[in-house]
């Protein structure tokens, strides 16, 4: 059958059966029956009740009969008509609010009629039972600002999303709850937490799905299950709950790598859930599609490339991912040739802002590599949505030939600025803010806690004890077996009543795990300060259980160290109110002048690696003035940065290939706007950043990975 008869036929089947039911309802409504026939129709769903404490009621949704999303004769079907996804992915949690609509509006302007995100759960509950919506989290604004802008919605509910995210969207508090065993699986204490979320999420999402007025026309479950695991009760589990909350009409799907072996493992046999799949760019994608086909049931399997990938992931260490416009351009044509269908992975990466980097590692765990800050991902619409490149252009040319629809005129770039010089002065050393915390907040332990264990889930923690060593000329040696991620040593020593300010000795890498020589210090009494960094918990992989912190007990010549302070220093993370107390909140609130009478010169720049807090301002003189920015971090070492309370991420020039952070212009006020950041090692000697007008990848070394950096702590002594 060619295709104009194909779709003959198809519209006839569709339009019949309406027809005769508009037929009989005008007959049962003449004789006065209808309301005690449709009285006595079972209801749709035959799922227990028990199963689902939080079952959406979908009889109180406005039902759109008109409206249909559906799969048949190897097609996507929406309201009777052929319909060919041409997406990308664009995730409201790496853009902010204020700027939604611009990305979307520039995404448009691509060609693109489908949106796809995925949902993190951490960002959603960063503490057991309590839930944010708001804000940056606010996803049905989201979702409803894409159907305003004619878009429709691919959403991927999780619980797993990957997406170079911390611990692939699982919040870390999951990780007090069970094994490593038993994420990503049918274990009962595991889908107890999975049910209690999708309880929460699923049913705001309901009233959004395309037969209930909505934009969603498919909802993933899981995300490249078949790369970890085989468990299809795990899978049968989550179609259910999904199925309980979202009713039988809309399309769920699962997405894997175009492999047999993936594919066999991620997918549910049968029409109950559509199998898509992701490949690299410039492999033939027909011979794939063809395989897709045998894990979907006869007649639903329309091509999909869930994850068309137009750039790549950069890692701390690495060169700056770039891929060419042309050949991935040429690579979509492929696909939209033969009326396949795509979603552009990314159409706009955004910023991992905060904490909520991910990272990924090699054959070993120990191979950790943490991601960027910036999630560019040389996407068509960058990180800051500039769109005036080859890359954008060829893509969308791609697009128009295939689609056949005039698309809107392509905006301009959004204008950018450099604000100039911004001078620092040091707030306080961080050491010294220590005995403002809350005692409540620090631990006592005989061994070494995890930062999990101390319900902290991101940020850094201070471990410190007390020793006595003996006498040795050649020092002694320190050694922690696993370091997840950075551990910066300090030693202190007080002898006859007087004490000295902590001293680093080195640092110690999860990647690179040394031992590490401390001098022989003659004193009294040594103090021991451990701080340690959560980089960013690993997101793929069989190395998922990523806890942070000190994870094993410390040795000294050997022998086991005891008698541990645990002080978390979280501070405030993305879409989180920075609390009173902060270290933020104390870096600019004029404690420097306290921390002066101590004997801290708050004026001068003395260079050093003890962890600082420094402040600096700058202004925004008009309101046609507040832009985009960029804070260049260059002859900085490794650090967090703070713009009026919001936490941009983390900056590491020495390692690169990152040079600077960006800085949405929604983030800036008129008039005085206020930098605190934290330099871990080395600062600036000028204690300058410059604001410029630009992004830069060219910082660091241009090594593969971090394990080949020991050069750079070589070349500070360290």
């Amino acid at each position: 059958m060619n295709y104009s008869s194909k779709l003959s036929s198809m519209a006839k089947r569709r339009y019949l059966r309406p027809s005769l039911f508009f037929l009989l309802l005008i007959v049962l409504t003449v004789l006065g029956v209808i309301v005690p026939v449709f009285a006595l129709l079972p209801s749709l769903h035959s799922h227990s009740p028990g199963l689902f404490r939080h079952h959406h009621d979908h009889s109180n949704l406005k039902k759109v009969h008109t409206r249909k999303f559906e799969i048949d004769d190897d097609m996507f079907w929406k309201d009777g008509k052929p319909f060919q996804i041409i997406g990308g992915d664009l995730h409201y949690f790496r853009t902010l609010p204020a700027y939604w609509e611009d990305r979307l509006l520039r995404a448009k302007a691509l060609g693109l009629n489908t949106i796809q995100t995925y949902i993190p759960w951490n960002l959603h509950e960063p503490k057991p039972g309590n839930f944010t919506f708001s804000g940056i989290a606010d996803i049905v604004a989201f979702i409803q600002l894409c159907q305003k802008l004619d878009f429709l919605v691919l959403l991927r509910a999780g619980p797993y999303i990957c997406a170079e995210w911390d611990l692939g969207g699982f919040p870390a508090w999951l990780l007090t709850k069970m094994s490593a065993s038993r994420l990503r699986s049918s274990d009962p204490g595991y889908l107890q937490w999975v049910e209690r979320w999708w309880g929460v999420i699923l049913p705001k999402v309901a009233p959004l799905l395309y037969n209930n007025g909505g934009p969603i026309i498919m909802v993933q479950i899981e995300n490249e299950f078949g790369s970890y695991g085989d468990d299809k009760a795990y899978l049968h589990h989550l179609v259910t709950l999904a199925r309980g909350y979202l009713g039988d009409e809309i399309v769920l799907y699962t997405t894997d790598g175009g492999t047999r072996e993936t594919l066999e493992k991620g997918t549910i046999r049968g029409d109950a859930v559509f199998s898509a799949v992701d490949f690299s760019t410039g492999e033939k994608p027909w011979p794939i599609f063809n395989l897709q086909k045998e894990f979907n049931a006869p007649g639903k399997s329309p091509p999909l490339t869930a994850e068309f990938y137009t750039g790549w992931l950069t890692h701390w260490g690495e060169n700056i991912a770039t891929t060419d416009a042309n050949s991935t351009a040429a690579a979509l044509s492929e696909i939209l040739a033969g009326k396949g269908s795509a979603v552009l992975y990314m159409a706009h990466g955004g910023t991992n802002f905060g904490f909520y980097n991910g990272a990924n590692t090699g054959d070993d765990v120990l191979d950790y590599k943490p991601d960027l800050t910036s999630y560019d991902y040389d996407a068509p619409i960058k990180e800051s949505g500039d769109i005036d490149n080859a890359k954008y252009e060829a893509i969308r040319r791609v697009i128009q030939h295939y689609s056949g629809a005039l698309l809107p005129s392509v905006p301009s770039n959004n204008e950018k600025i450099g604000y100039g010089p911004i001078h620092l002065q040091k707030s306080a050393f961080l050491f010294d803010l220590i005995g403002m915390m809350d005692p409540v907040a620090v631990a006592v332990s005989e061994e070494p806690l995890s930062m999990e264990s101390m319900d902290q889930s991101f940020g850094f923690l201070l471990y410190t004890t007390e020793y006595v060593a003996n006498d040795n000329e050649d020092g002694h040696v320190l050694f922690i077996p696993q370091v997840c991620d950075r551990a910066q040593v300090f030693l202190s020593c007080s002898s006859k009543n007087k004490s000295v300010r902590p001293t680093s000795v080195g640092i110690i890498e999860r990647w690179s795990n040394r031992r590490l020589n401390l001098p022989n210090t003659r004193c009294d009494s040594n103090t021991l300060y451990i701080l340690v960094e959560n980089m960013g918990r690993i997101n793929y992989g069989r190395y998922l259980f990523d806890r942070k912190g000190i994870l094993s007990s410390v040795y000294l010549d050997n022998s086991v160290l005891h008698g541990w302070k645990m002080i978390p220093i979280p501070f405030n993370n993305l879409n989180e109110i920075p609390r009173v107390g902060s270290f933020y909140h104390i870096a600019h609130s004029g404690l420097h002048k306290i921390v002066a009478k101590r004997g801290l010169e708050v004026k001068s720049v003395n260079i050093s690696s003890e962890p600082t807090l420094y402040t600096g301002y700058f202004y925004v003189d008009k309101v046609n003035l507040r832009k985009d920015t960029f804070l260049s971090f260059d002859g900085w070492t490794k650090g967090i940065a703070f713009v009026n309370e919001f936490n941009l991420g983390r900056f590491w020039p020495a390692v690169g290939p990152q040079c600077n952070l960006y800085v949405p212009a929604p983030i800036l006020r008129l008039g005085k706007n206020v930098l605190v950041i934290l330099e871990l090692e080395s600062p600036n000697r000028d204690a300058v950043v410059y604001s410029i007008d630009r992004p830069d990848f060219t910082c660091g070394s241009s090594k593969s990975n971090l394990s080949q950096l020991l050069s750079h702590q070589r070349s500070l002594g360290l």
